[in-house]
């Protein structure tokens, strides 16, 4: 066994592979670039390495650097974690020439299944169905339109390098195609140094299921079940879990028996995922393997109980996989959540900028629910905008898929970040949704459900009845804790004040008052019902937990002037308490308008301006293409969205932007 290993990449999986590492006894060592210095990661690995400047192409991509920092520390083994080079047939052979062992497939395997071309061929000729498609290299637009054209639309143009969502286009029609083609090969050579792509047949209302395979250097080969990856955005996963609520038994055995034949014919010999797009019912086609560990690995060591990168520590050791296929049992259910820094409300732009709270639930096992969250990042850290925008991935295991789902809301609820825009609010709101409770998925279903885009969800009902209870139940605490540091209750004589409240959650007016009982606070409504509140929360605190009539209950919390903005299930407000005098007088405040920016282009997050495509005085067609924003590897294509004439250009290509920066100014 190796007695030391290096982490050729960053963030949660880095920190991951540590976790796994320490178990084990194997010291680690991290690499970093300028933007990471003060990266997790870094601080966790018993040793660092600088590679260089923050673009990846100057630092994590740089195959001799990693090399050298092997040498130099002593490393007798490499894991590469997912992206950057771990499906560079190129880097494991360079490892090898070094003397330093590749923790991943080897070589051949990886040239055979990593590129999505090849891959695709010699499913072909192994006779394993595929979906229909091109699979030569395409060296122009023109000629990707000719393809389309033959296959029929909808398209997909993808990165024959890439994975992660990056270099990849859905068209419907020859101009998507031609446009698709040209940001599909930038985003692929940018974040891959391989600008190929393919095209191949998009298929209608798919679901996305993908076989974990394990095999080792002895010649074996076993599946651990299956994912489901459907709930995606952009082509990036941001859901998944496991088992599949499509799949039957039968099913399962077929897909999986087809993926140990497909690792088998090419001597695959780590952990590695076969990727399938499945119909409705249940009849499925090889996309590609991933010829490396996935993000959503958790969800498959929750429900078998295996660790994956152990396992690929000891495969790459030598070691016979301990594992047979008789041995592999699936265990309940487990529900994996990417928690990205992006702002949902605004196409899920990226976002950037420091931790000011970085809360997390706690993780662990209650019961029958166990809790994990892996994370690359800590309070106070900075998310920059060189790499991918994802901040952790929350993962809940139960016995049952809708125990699992309701043990993930739980948490999401607990979850507290702020001084970035973060996608927990659309989580919370997935995790309501009927149709992705009852199983009812495909790969369309956050465009179908949200087609125009996401926005906070205006609490109703019962939850606008909890979340005006903890409303007044924490201005309650705040009143008390004001009066004792004030000495207002320290009068011989006892003291009383007013506890009749009026809490408002946007429009909603709600008539309550408050009263301090040995068990709770109980908050009364002017309708007749009440709320029993219990809870130890401080003020201060990013997360108020405690029970609401007994059930467990947790909301995010940030202080506002006269209330609290508060998040739960999906739902958010900016809760106002008042006295009833103070209400009529809020009553009468004039409302503020918000500014006219109808004349305006603005970033709509922080990025650089790869191109700009219009002029001064130019007319503009609505749908017409103004300029391409990068913001983390991903290329963002700001369109007109209406007839204008441009006044004015106010940035040019190669200037950095904060959001909301003036693009250009319209007449």
């Amino acid at each position: 066994m190796f007695d030391k290993i290096l982490i050729a990449n960053r963030g949660e999986i880095a920190c991951r592979v540590i976790k796994t590492a320490r178990r084990m006894g194997i010291k680690t060592v991290a690499v970093f670039s300028d933007a990471d210095k003060d990266a997790l990661h870094v601080e966790m690995a018993d040793e660092a390495v600088h590679l260089g400047p923050p673009a990846a192409a100057q630092s994590y991509l740089l195959i001799d650097k990693i090399v050298a920092a092997c040498k130099a520390t002593g490393a007798q083994a490499v894991h590469p974690g997912y992206g950057f080079l771990s499906e560079r047939a190129a880097f494991p052979e360079a490892l090898a020439a070094a003397g330093v062992t590749f923790i991943g497939p080897n070589p051949k395997a990886i040239e055979a299944m990593g590129d999505k071309i090849e891959s695709k061929k010699f499913a072909n000729a192994a006779k394993v169905s595929t979906v229909p498609g091109y699979l030569g290299v395409i060296e122009d637009p023109a000629h990707a339109v000719t393809i389309a054209d033959e296959i029929g639309y909808p398209v997909m143009i993808k990165a024959s390098a890439g994975g992660g969502g990056k270099g990849m286009r859905i068209a419907y029609s020859a101009d998507e195609v031609a446009e698709g083609f040209a940001r599909a090969k930038s985003e692929a050579a940018s974040s891959f140094g391989d600008d190929r792509v393919f095209v191949e047949k998009f298929i209608v209302d798919p679901r996305h299921i993908e076989i974990q395979v394990l095999g080792d250097k002895h010649g074996n080969v076993i599946y651990l079940g299956e994912r489901e990856c459907s709930i995606q955005r952009r082509n990036q996963k941001v859901i998944e879990e496991a088992p599949s609520p499509l799949l039957d038994e039968a099913t399962r055995r077929k897909m999986g028996e087809q993926a140990c034949a497909l690792a088998r014919a090419v001597g695959y010999d780590s952990a590695g995922t076969v990727e399938f797009v499945a119909g409705q019912d249940r009849s499925f086609f090889f996309l590609e393997m991933n010829t490396r560990l996935q993000v959503e690995h958790p969800v498959t060591e929750m429900i078998t109980g295996i660790d994956l990168v152990e396992q690929m520590i000891r495969v790459a050791a030598g070691e016979k996989l301990s594992i047979s296929q008789e041995d592999v049992k699936l265990n309940g259910w487990a529900v994996e959540s990417r928690v990205y820094a992006e702002d949902p409300t605004r196409n899920f732009m990226p976002s950037t900028g420091r931790l000011v709270s970085y809360r997390p639930p706690a993780e662990g096992q209650t019961g029958d629910v166990t809790v994990r969250n892996d994370t690359g990042v800590y309070e106070g850290g900075e998310i920059s905008i060189y790499y991918d925008p994802m901040i952790a991935k929350l993962v809940t295991h139960a016995p049952t898929r809708l125990e699992a789902i309701d043990a993930q809301a739980r948490a999401l609820d607990a979850f507290a970040i702020e001084g970035i825009r973060h996608n927990i609010p659309f989580l919370s709101a997935l995790m309501a949704h009927d149709r992705w409770k009852s199983g009812r998925l495909s790969t369309g279903f956050i465009a179908e459900e949200f087609p125009e885009g996401f926005r906070p969800i205006a609490p109703e009902g019962e939850t606008a009845h909890l979340m005006a209870a903890v409303a007044a139940a924490i201005d309650h605490k705040l009143n008390l804790r004001k009066r004792g540091i004030s000495g207002q209750m320290r009068a011989a004589a006892p003291v009383t004040f007013e506890t009749d409240r009026v809490v408002m959650l946007g429009d909603q007016r709600f008539d309550v008052s408050v009263e301090d009982m040995a068990y709770a606070t109980v908050v009364r409504f002017g309708e007749g019902h009440h709320h029993e509140v219990s809870s130890g929360w401080r003020p201060g605190e990013p997360v108020w937990q405690g029970t609401i009539d007994g059930a467990e209950v947790a909301l995010q919390v940030r202080p506002l002037l006269n209330g609290v903005a508060l998040s739960h299930a999906g739902a958010a407000t900016q809760a106002r308490v008042y006295t009833k005098r103070e209400a009529e007088l809020a009553a009468l405040m004039p409302e503020k308008v918000a500014a006219d920016t109808g004349k305006f282009l603005l970033c709509p997050m922080p990025g650089l301006v790869k191109s700009i495509a219009v002029k001064e005085g130019q007319e503009v067609k609505a749908g017409e293409a103004l300029c391409i924003v990068e913001a983390m590897k991903m290329e963002n294509v700001l369109r007109a969205e209406k007839d204008a004439t441009v006044a004015k250009v106010l940035a040019k290509e190669g200037d950095s932007l904060a959001v909301d920066a003036v693009i250009i100014e319209f007449k």
